[in-house]
């Protein structure tokens, strides 16, 4: 009886042992990945971002597989931007209006004050990757698949912000 009992602790022993060791790696090796809660700014009453919050940059930078520099917007022109699709959606903040423009590529979602304009944040869609271009007068998100390009551009340097939306 005492020999079966030592058998079944030691079983035990090593099966959790295996079970925790294994459970660590995986966690080890999925941390930082796609299956990782969206990390999501807090949302107040009125649907702006909390104060001191500041948009981040692009996590999904990857680099083009066309071979572009990443260091500012492709040199080429893009087809005829189109309006904002009905999707958009905004709402009321103390600073702004905060906006939200869906993609073919993704979404990104903008700040925009009478005279200038912030991301908020930019997610790409499944299979897509994208990339973030600043300026004191612009912000360019760039979702891109293979040869496919969505461009969401928001300018306001002569005026109000004004998003466009690209597709090249």
């Amino acid at each position: 009886m005492r020999r079966g009992l030592v058998h079944v602790l030691a079983w035990l022993l090593a099966t959790g042992a295996a079970v925790t060791l294994s459970w660590w790696g995986v966690h080890t090796v999925m941390a930082g990945t796609a299956y990782d809660p969206p990390r999501a700014l807090p949302v107040t009453d009125a649907g702006a971002t909390a104060p001191g919050t500041k948009a981040l940059g692009s996590p999904t930078h990857r680099p083009s597989p066309s071979g572009r520099p990443s260091a500012g917007p492709p040199a080429h022109t893009p087809a005829p931007a189109r309006r904002p699709t009905p999707s958009a959606t905004s709402s009321a903040s103390a600073a702004g209006r905060v906006k939200s423009y869906d993609t073919d590529g993704g979404r990104a979602v903008f700040e925009l004050d009478t005279s200038s304009a912030t991301l908020v944040s930019a997610t790409p869609g499944t299979g897509w990757s994208m990339q973030v271009w600043k300026t004191e007068t612009w912000i360019r998100v760039e979702f891109s698949r293979g040869t496919d390009r969505v461009s969401v551009f928001c300018t306001w340097h002569d005026g109000p912000p004004h998003v466009e939306i690209g597709n090249y």
